[in-house]
């Protein structure tokens, strides 16, 4: 039977990334996403997409209330307090990456909740892969003066082939969004990260294989 991806965070917490071809297995509260750092506090389960116009993380202490982030080639960053019961959706394009929505994703579930980050249990799941989000020299250069471990995560191809993803530059943006969580204090033993790439994958949206233009996959948690 085909299933929706399903992520083993912790009991009693139920996480997941939607696939094309299947229906929610139950409503989700997203955002609508505008690619910035601004966190919403959901402290209810009627919330709806207008409410939340221009939030790109999402964080709840709210049993039975599912949160999500629509992607399409972006991180998906799902986080889970079991200490104080707590849970986040961060969505972590590019853009969100350089201004490492993750690290003041943190803080705010610290602020918020008294959430410690090396308590946290962390999934990265789809996104465009490595091998496939060719950049510019411009990309690589925010990433740069972000502070990010440039020889780490950003790679020089060669000659870029038009029309192709071969060649020219390519950044690791799973490495980058696994270095955020670890320079935030959340240990290695509690991320775990898809190995999926949504360009690759025809049962995930991919915005730069389908258009801007294409749909949207749901990355959801709830705690029960």
């Amino acid at each position: 039977m085909m299933e929706h991806i399903r992520y083993d965070i912790a009991p009693g917490v139920d996480a997941f990334t939607s696939v094309r071809e299947l229906q929610l297995p139950y409503p989700v509260i997203c955002g609508h996403q505008v690619h910035q750092d601004r966190i919403a506090y959901v402290d209810r389960r009627d919330l709806t997409r207008e409410d939340l116009e221009g939030y790109d993380v999402f964080v709840t202490d709210l049993k039975d209330c599912a949160i999500g982030v629509r992607t399409a080639d972006c991180i998906p960053v799902l986080l889970y307090d079991p200490v104080h019961k707590a849970i986040a959706a961060i969505h972590s394009g590019w853009k969100g990456t350089v201004l490492q929505i993750s690290t003041k994703t943190i803080a705010e579930m610290s602020r918020r909740f008294g959430s410690s980050a090396s308590d946290l249990l962390a999934v990265i799941g789809p996104g465009i892969q490595k091998h496939n989000f060719q950049v510019g020299e411009e990309v690589v250069e925010r990433f740069r003066e972000a502070g990010f471990p440039v020889g780490d995560i950003a790679h020089w191809e060669g000659e870029r082939v038009e029309g192709t993803m071969h060649g020219g530059w390519h950044i690791d943006l799973i490495e980058a969004n696994r270095w955020i969580l670890l320079q935030a204090g959340i240990p290695a033993a509690n991320i775990q990260s898809s190995a999926i790439c949504t360009y690759d994958n025809i049962r995930l949206w991919s915005a730069r294989r389908d258009g801007s233009a294409c749909g949207r996959n749901i990355n959801a948690i709830v705690m029960r």
